[in-house]
């Protein structure tokens, strides 16, 4: 009899199987007030890192964009406006209230014709081969159960010459740093969860999840395994955050 396959939920050993759905009431969870929160939690700071994720993708007028684990859509908004009306943008996430949510906001913000909102998990990509121009992944891969799976899902699905950007929360360069962040994430974030959304534990799971998350050279080698040519990452804030980027042979 073979043993059950775990993986890590935080700092938790769950059921593989078992982690898509954990993951899943997460983001149910807090979908209503993701917004507002990544706002508090980052003091804003959030959208540098997406504007500076914006800046690297360079898109262009006809280009094809998806946007992985785009939630509520900050990054789909700015691609829809750069694609024109001869692009298209493809809002992607596994997550049926985060989706939503991005949907509702996007329409009330004019963007129409060009977008698309697809229910998808990164690791099975529902697109054919050689699809897009770019794709970005922000603040999703360290959710995802498999991401070497999701990594060359993704690599299938980019055109040659496409470009991958995967924004994520990652390791800081310096050791005061990394205690302040540790004593923020642990002990603050939760109860801010808890004030704002009534929910401490996602915000807990939230925290353990970047610690499991691979640092930048690490995340940078999954790369070079999957496929990816050409490949290098950004720190951002001391190495809170870092942009990690990959072209399509």
């Amino acid at each position: 009899m073979s043993e059950k396959k775990t993986t890590h939920f935080g700092f938790e050993q769950v059921d593989i199987e078992k982690k898509a759905e954990r993951v899943a009431g997460v983001f149910h969870s807090v979908a209503g007030k993701y917004d507002l929160m990544n706002d508090l939690m980052s003091g804003g700071v959030h959208r540098l890192w997406k504007r500076l994720t914006i800046e690297k993708a360079a898109v262009r007028p006809g280009h094809k964009v998806l946007d992985i684990a785009g939630g509520t859509g900050d990054l789909s908004f700015q691609f829809a406006r750069q694609v024109g009306a001869e692009g298209q943008v493809i809002l992607a996430d596994i997550n049926d209230s985060m989706l939503k949510v991005g949907r509702d906001k996007l329409l009330d913000k004019g963007v129409a014709g060009n977008l698309n909102v697809t229910q998808a998990d990164a690791q099975y990509l529902p697109f054919a081969d050689n699809s897009f121009d770019c794709i970005t992944i922000a603040f999703g891969l360290r959710n995802v159960t498999d991401k070497d799976l999701a990594l060359r899902s993704m690599l299938r699905v980019l055109k040659p010459g496409g470009k991958l950007l995967v924004l994520e929360f990652s390791k800081p360069t310096n050791p005061l740093l990394e205690k302040f962040y540790d004593a923020y994430s642990f002990k603050l974030l939760p109860q801010m969860g808890k004030w704002v959304t009534g929910d401490a534990d996602s915000y807990r799971y939230l925290a353990e999840s970047i610690r499991m998350h691979p640092d930048q050279p690490t995340l940078q080698g999954m790369m070079d395994s999957a496929g990816f040519s050409l490949t290098d990452y950004q720190n951002m804030t001391g190495g809170v955050v870092a942009l990690h980027s990959g072209i399509k042979p």
